[in-house]
């Protein structure tokens, strides 16, 4: 079974824009800190919601 590419664009809903955001965003941190973790690498996100809320995370270092 295979996915289809998806078109990126604007999500014109609200809320399915704002669950999206949050799904991608807890995603994006989860990534970081594995990319973290496995290759031992010093890693920082930040990202900014549409309201201006920061969400970050930064591997600490050794």
């Amino acid at each position: 079974m295979v996915r289809g590419k998806t078109q990126m664009k604007r999500i014109e809903n609200a809320t399915s824009r704002q669950v999206t955001f949050s799904k991608r965003r807890s995603g994006l941190l989860k990534k970081a800190y594995e990319l973290s973790v496995l290759c031992d690498a010093e890693v920082a996100v930040m990202v900014f919601s549409p309201t201006g809320k920061l969400y970050d995370f930064s591997s600490n270092s050794r």
